[in-house]
């Protein structure tokens, strides 16, 4: 069977993007289980409450759970620390970074680049409450732009 070709999206982690200010982005490989790419496979991941840490030149993914495939016989703990694959050049761009205080690295999206698995990480520094404020009432303010447009264009018709 030939392996699946482009980008398919597995998990994506849309509380990062609220929380968050998001800086550089990394695509970093997965070490996983058989069980575990058979659960991505279903589409089953959450990242919710996943970060990485870089320990020892090493990066590591913590806190994402991937539940156990229910048809498999080796069963793994849902939300063990994961391995990722980086270049030595990028981990220690990445280690620079987060040496800044307020900063950490945070998972954006599980997905299958060409059939390998793969994570988007980035390196972000926490919002504050009126941030978030402010970013909900930009949202906003572009959904009733983009409402009066549709309307304008409507009625031009």
């Amino acid at each position: 069977m030939p392996r699946p070709e482009g980008r398919v999206l597995v998990a994506q982690n849309k509380k990062a993007r609220h929380d968050y200010h998001i800086g550089d982005r990394v695509e970093a490989g997965l070490v996983l289980l058989g069980t575990e790419v058979k659960s991505l496979r279903a589409g089953r991941a959450s990242l919710t409450d996943g970060f990485a840490t870089i320990d020892d030149g090493e990066v590591w993914l913590r806190g994402v759970n991937i539940p156990e495939y229910k048809f498999g016989t080796h069963s793994h703990g849902p939300t063990r620390n994961r391995k990722l694959l980086l270049h030595r050049r990028e981990i220690a761009k990445l280690e620079k970074e987060v040496a800044n205080s307020g900063r950490t690295l945070v998972p954006l999206s599980i997905y299958f680049s060409d059939g390998y698995a793969k994570v988007e990480i980035a390196v972000a520094t926490g919002k504050k409450d009126w941030d978030k404020r402010q970013t909900i009432a930009e949202r906003d303010a572009n959904r009733e732009a983009q409402r009066a447009l549709a309307s304008r264009n409507k009625r031009g018709r």
